[in-house]
């Protein structure tokens, strides 16, 4: 029986058929000249249509630009010195340079109060290290208080009195409970 679409029945003992044997020796050469070709001629490619693409965009320098007047990030910012910023920054977008450009003409615009992080050097440099030094204190703390406060516990869990005995009464009273709930 067959079925519409099914492939032919297979002819037992022929062997391959000599289309087969010869896309076999064809196929892999042809495929590996491909291959060549088209790495030979990659650097080849008009690297201008990648180039004219902006490289950054307006979102990014956004988050990390603030408003001169405002003092808030320029992406929440509403007034309109934001809408003078984000008018000159399209424009050095639109010109085609990076985010790194783009600080820096706005730092030399604006000054560095346009930036949202403050410098890696001189006093700003603080804002980065005291967080890492809060840290690394706290660590150590703990690190110096852990052996005490787990002394401490051990020497409670020795003292620490048994709870007491239910009377016999008690007992028959929970016991009578527990069976209400089964």
């Amino acid at each position: 029986m067959r079925i519409f679409g099914a492939c032919p029945p297979l002819k037992v003992g022929l062997g391959p058929s000599p289309v087969s044997r010869l896309s076999h020796y064809v196929a892999r050469p042809a495929a590996t000249l491909m291959l060549v070709a088209a790495l030979w001629a990659s650097p080849l490619v008009d690297s201008s249509a990648i180039a004219a693409i902006p490289r950054t965009s307006m979102p990014t320098i956004e988050r990390q630009v603030m408003c001169v007047t405002c003092k808030i990030p320029l992406n929440v910012a509403e007034s309109p010195q934001s809408q003078r910023e984000r008018a000159y920054i399209r424009g050095l977008i639109a010109e085609g340079k990076t985010e790194a450009q783009i600080k820096r003409e706005l730092v030399a615009q604006y000054g560095s109060s346009v930036l949202a992080l403050p410098s890696a050097k001189g006093f700003d440099l603080a804002a980065y290290l005291v967080p890492v030094a809060v840290v690394l204190a706290l660590v150590g703390l703990v690190a110096l208080l852990l052996p005490s406060w787990r002394r401490h516990a051990r020497d409670q869990a020795a003292t620490d009195v048994d709870s007491p005995e239910l009377s016999a009464g008690d007992a028959a009273r929970l016991d009578a409970d527990l069976k209400r709930f089964d």
